[in-house]
């Protein structure tokens, strides 16, 4: 008698629970959020720890190189990242530091793959254009003033591209 008590309690509790989850599928649909705006929460995770990192970098350690190289390999593996912004601003500044001289660390004359030569041109260089990525596509960003104004003390800005999107 148990069993067929505690069979009949769950076989009741399967359908009722089932009944509950077919009841929110019907009605009307709520739109759901823009598909280009979601965002897997992994990824998300992740590239907000390496932000930290490059942010500690660049602010406390004065560690251009570490902060640059951190947040070139954000830029490339989490384009749809939310602070993208703050990644280009703080790439583009590190880069423009090290041009300078400025920091602890010196930038190696070759990246580590030996693919490209740190000259301060080509720092200087990489430093406008995730500068200029990040004054073309984040109009609203409040890192877009400082950009601005490292950019004039480097000479003009480029424009942007003909069709590029802003955000």
């Amino acid at each position: 008698m148990k069993r067929f008590t505690l069979t009949a309690c769950g076989v009741a509790l399967a359908l009722g629970l089932g009944a509950q989850a077919a009841r929110a599928q019907t009605g009307t649909v709520a739109a759901g959020p823009d598909p280009s705006t979601v965002r897997d929460v992994d990824s998300e995770k992740s590239a907000k720890h390496e932000l930290e990192v490059a942010r500690h970098y660049f602010k406390n350690k004065k560690a251009y190189y570490a902060a640059f190289k951190r947040c070139e390999e954000l830029a490339a593996g989490y384009p749809e990242f939310h602070k993208i912004d703050e990644v280009l601003y703080i790439a583009g500044m590190s880069s423009l530091y090290l041009s300078e001289g400025k920091g602890k660390q010196k930038a190696p004359a070759t990246t580590p793959d030996k693919s490209q030569t740190l000259t301060p041109e080509n720092l200087r260089l990489t430093a406008r254009e995730y500068l200029t990525r990040l004054v073309n596509d984040f109009p609203k960003s409040s890192f877009r003033d400082d950009a601005q104004k490292a950019l004039a003390s480097m000479g003009e800005a480029k424009p942007a591209p003909a069709g590029r999107q802003q955000q």
